[in-house]
């Protein structure tokens, strides 16, 4: 039977990498898994007012279907919350999603057509490239300067009358960079003088370290801009998925997608009411658990960062999200570094993610490690790998 050729570009390390975990916890050994960012899988709960809105939802039959654009009570919620960041954004032009990914998902069927190219940061997350690939599109990396800024002259070399689209993820996943208002008015500017899209995802916004973290809509103003953003991080919902887009309602570029993205989300009925009721209450409730979970991911961050430094392993200090993006030098070792993660697996059970898996012309040479586990697990996963590089290199 014939399989679509569509499917054969999706790639989404983050999960690909488990099919060896499943390997090697089939022998019976403990793994350390630090490949996904999900903290509610480790001591980061959703708070409480959450989780009863959602029961009380469902006890009080909230249980059909809602408006395919989102519940208007929710939608109104994003509203504020998006323009108290600086977003111009009418109720109308909000669309809530099963998660961000199905918001990428709806974006780009929307903006790619075959042979359109998608210019990203490199490293980038990869169902970017994975959504454009498979709507018969080209993802171009553009590089980073090394202390996270992108490079414009580099950016400008690689746009080409096929460029449909810019994409930005700040804070970045898998590097932790995030941008400031000046990087982010270059690429706005570069944006609007090529006729561009921009994709701004914003789902790491509430996790800002050691800078002042800037939304796109403080720089936006009648430019194009889709901005992705979502509950499952700040929120701890990741499990419950719900996203939503926003289109900038002062741009007059987005009328075409003001008409149809709607239409994809009534081809899928809606998002999940119960869910979207709890989410009101994640915007509109108490805020005090995102001081305490940034608190205490940058004890983590600053644990990792000081290990990695004393094994001579080079990483930057990640300024938002929950990754470190740390460089390894493969050659006479290891084939690449897919054959790194997977021998650091099978030596010692820490499970970590390839960074070719996030773009193979920036992420190649690298690895991500997720450092949401407790210090002592933390503890555990550095030592075992400081003895395999001490053995290994």
């Amino acid at each position: 039977m014939k399989v679509s050729d569509r499917t054969h570009g999706v790639e989404y390390a983050i999960r690909d990498i488990i099919a060896y975990a499943r390997k090697y916890q089939a022998s019976g050994k403990e793994i350390i898994y630090l490949n996904i960012g999900d903290p509610v899988r480790f001591d980061f709960k959703t708070p409480d007012h959450i989780k009863r809105a959602l029961v009380d939802a469902v006890m009080h039959e909230e249980n059909y279907y809602t408006d395919s654009e989102g519940l208007p009570e929710l939608r109104q919620a994003i509203m504020e919350k998006e323009s108290e960041k600086g977003f111009n954004v009418r109720v109308e032009d909000i669309i809530v999603t099963n998660g961000v990914s199905e918001g990428l998902d709806m974006t780009m069927a929307s903006i790619v057509d075959p042979g359109a190219e998608i210019l990203m940061p490199g490293p980038y997350y990869p169902p970017y490239a994975s959504y454009a690939k498979f709507y018969g599109g080209k993802p171009v990396e553009f590089k980073l300067h090394e202390d996270g800024r992108p490079n414009i002259e580099d950016l400008q070399s690689k746009i080409t009358p096929r460029s449909r689209a810019l994409c930005i993820i700040s804070p970045n996943n898998p590097t932790g960079e995030v941008f400031d208002q000046k990087s982010l008015q270059q690429l706005i500017d570069i944006a609007t003088e090529h006729d561009l899209y921009v994709i701004c995802d914003e789902i790491y916004d509430k996790i800002v370290f050691d800078s002042h973290f800037t939304g796109i809509g403080k720089v936006a103003k009648d430019a194009p801009v889709i901005l992705l953003n979502g509950f499952s991080k700040s929120y701890l919902m990741t499990g419950w998925r719900c996203g939503y887009i926003c289109l900038n309602s002062s741009s007059t570029k987005l009328e075409g997608l003001r008409e149809d993205i709607p239409k994809l989300a009534r081809v899928r009925i809606a998002a999940n009411l119960p869910v979207q009721i709890a989410a009101v209450q994640a915007l509109r409730g108490s805020q005090a658990h995102i001081s305490t979970m940034v608190e205490k991911l940058i004890r983590r961050r600053d644990y990792v960062v000081k290990r990695l430094n004393a094994m001579g392993i080079q990483c930057k200090v990640p300024r938002g999200a929950f990754y470190i993006f740390p460089q390894i030098n493969t050659k006479g070792r290891w084939k690449d570094d897919q054959h790194f993660v997977i021998d650091l697996l099978n030596n010692t059970g820490v499970l970590t993610v390839h960074g070719s898996g996030f773009g193979s012309t920036y992420g190649s040479g690298h690895f991500r490690i997720v450092y949401l586990p407790p210090e002592e697990m933390l503890e555990k996963a550095m030592d075992k790998l400081e003895r395999f590089v001490n053995t290994k290199l």
